[in-house]
């Protein structure tokens, strides 16, 4: 198991919003007063939960973690906010996917700490909260309603991280698994990871797994080409989906543009692994673009499958 950090100072990337966080946190401390609620949104895996936990350690503080789909009723929610102590963390993954009912309860409990709970059908009582910190997480931030945005202090956005970035949380994964990499490997590991940490840690775990099984003291580029092959991924850390999405929009839809719906429909995938899943990466790497009639092939994702008159490229060739 890859260990997370604990510490702002040992989160690799996302510097814009360690900087945020860390004058937030020194702030608060200084105050004696909560943290702001804070609302963290960008592509799965870039470390939404990781810098929560992070953000807790900061405060000296406990941290609670549940998912917005486990909290069914007021009542669910009424439960964990009454748990909370003074100065305590509350992280609610998903947040876009909270039913109305558990939202609406959960505006007076951001802003003035405290729940209004109707007894016996008749009598409203206000529950009193130890102020806390509310730490919100999504992938979806256009499906988050206005009045509970509107109710975050501070809002982040983290961004796929660089090929350099990913190069050095490989090279501490490494560490951690007890893998000797060659330069060459941290590298391949840097751009075949998608810029998502969670994705190279993945790939990382199977790298030792052929490692283990076929004795290898150090694994190297060739190593690791073999083992993203297995996976089916490419060095640009496209698998088999993207692959399959950008030949689709090429050879079905002529390039596009086409629309999510009709995209996933001959694809037989959902619509939402493709848009939160796969097409963040796609559009970050410009291999596609969202434009209002669809989705557009662009001049390097036609290069990248090797499509009419450019040679299909071989990314697993020694340079």
């Amino acid at each position: 198991m890859i260990e997370r950090p604990k510490r702002l100072s040992d989160f690799i990337g996302q510097e814009r919003v360690k900087k945020i966080l860390k004058v937030a946190i020194e702030s608060a401390k200084k105050r004696g007063e909560p943290l702001d609620h804070v609302l963290f949104y960008g592509p799965p895996g870039t470390g939404k939960t990781t810098l929560s936990t992070i953000i807790a350690n900061e405060l000296d503080r406990e941290i609670k973690l549940v998912s917005a789909p486990t909290i069914e009723r007021k009542g669910d929610l009424l439960g964990i906010l009454t748990s909370l102590s003074e100065g305590d963390v509350l992280f609610i993954d998903e947040i876009h996917r909270l039913n109305r009912a558990v939202e609406e309860t959960l505006y007076s409990a951001m802003e003035d700490f405290r729940v209004d709970v109707v007894m016996g059908g008749k009598r409203t009582v206000s529950i009193e909260l130890a102020p806390f910190t509310l730490i919100g997480a999504t992938t979806r931030l256009n499906l988050l309603t206005p009045p509970l945005r509107s109710r975050f202090g501070i809002v982040c956005r983290l961004e796929l991280y660089t090929p350099e970035e990913m190069k050095e949380v490989a090279r501490r994964g490494a560490q951690k698994l007890n893998i000797k990499l060659t330069e060459g490997a941290l590298e391949l590991l840097g751009s075949c990871s998608r810029g998502t940490p969670r994705i190279l840690n993945q790939i990382l775990k199977r790298v030792r797994d052929f490692a283990t099984v076929h004795r290898w003291e150090e694994v190297g580029k060739e190593e690791v080409e073999m083992v993203l092959k297995e996976l089916g991924i490419d060095s640009l850390g496209l698998d088999r989906l993207d692959r399959k999405i950008l030949e689709t929009i090429a050879e079905v839809f002529k390039g596009g543009p086409v629309g999510l719906t009709t995209l996933a429909t001959v694809l037989k995938e959902d619509p939402e692994t493709i848009e939160n899943v796969h097409e963040p990466y796609l559009i970050e790497m410009g291999f596609i673009v969202k434009t209002p009639r669809g989705r557009k092939l662009t001049e390097k994702g036609w290069k990248a499958i090797g499509v009419e008159g450019i040679l299909p490229l071989n990314l697993f060739e020694q340079s």
